[in-house]
């Protein structure tokens, strides 16, 4: 649990009225790496009350997502309630800081290192289309992961066309043609594996909102199929 007094800015407090390892940055972090003030990609914390109710959990505390929890969770389209491991929800803050230091934004670093794309349009058509010569798509590893079971591989499809959204939907979830696009796309390329849930970010919980992308989650998959879909 944070105070009130967590929520005032770091550089308005005098570091000498806590204990270093009483803030809750410096939670999951050894002596010699605590500070007085809150590293500059953690301050965004301040106005998030659940990433930093989760940084301010130790590693041992927290609670991995089960298999049936993950899937209820994509059922109800509750996506939110997904959270890290505090350790790497905080590595992750900071990789994304040295990311927009060095490229200028996530969006550059994934196109130019990740995927090595152009940044194009959708098609000219609107055509929605999985090709196999895997042109329009590709398909890696989350490189950050939530914080599931070890068991669930956790994908991501980034394709070249768009997935249209739902025109009623409030939150701008997937239109239902474009959701039986990715529906049949995951079923097809993933048949060896009997357990697996996609999902699609809406909007505001997107992380990279220039390239479209979508979810795939595999409960216990084979690595050979891992492997030869990411390869």
């Amino acid at each position: 649990m944070t105070s009130s007094n967590d929520v005032v800015p770091p550089e308005t407090r005098p570091s000498q009225t806590r204990p270093l390892n009483t803030l809750w940055w410096n939670t999951n972090l050894p002596k010699h790496l605590q500070t007085p003030t809150c590293p500059a990609y953690l301050q965004y914390a301040f106005d998030n009350a659940k990433d930093r109710a989760v940084l301010s959990t130790p590693d041992a505390l927290y609670r991995r997502q089960t298999w049936p929890e993950v899937q209820e969770l994509i059922r109800q389209n509750r996506l939110q309630d997904f959270t890290r491991v505090p350790s790497e929800l905080r590595a992750y803050r900071e990789f994304c800081s040295d990311i927009e230091q060095g490229y200028g934004s996530i969006l550059n670093f994934i196109l130019k290192e990740r995927l090595r794309w152009e940044l194009e349009s959708a098609d000219a058509d609107g055509r929605m289309s999985f090709d196999d010569a895997k042109a329009t798509y590709r398909i890696l590893r989350n490189d950050w992961p939530y914080g599931f079971d070890p068991r669930i591989v956790h994908l991501v499809v980034w394709t070249k066309f768009a997935l249209p959204i739902d025109p009623d939907s409030e939150i701008g979830d997937m239109s239902s043609a474009a959701r039986k696009v990715v529906d049949d796309f995951v079923g097809k390329t993933f048949s060896e594996v009997s357990e697996k849930v996609w999902f699609k970010n809406w909007g505001a919980l997107k992380s990279v909102h220039a390239v479209e992308h979508f979810h795939v989650l595999l409960f216990n998959p084979g690595e050979k199929l891992v492997e030869r879909v990411t390869g």
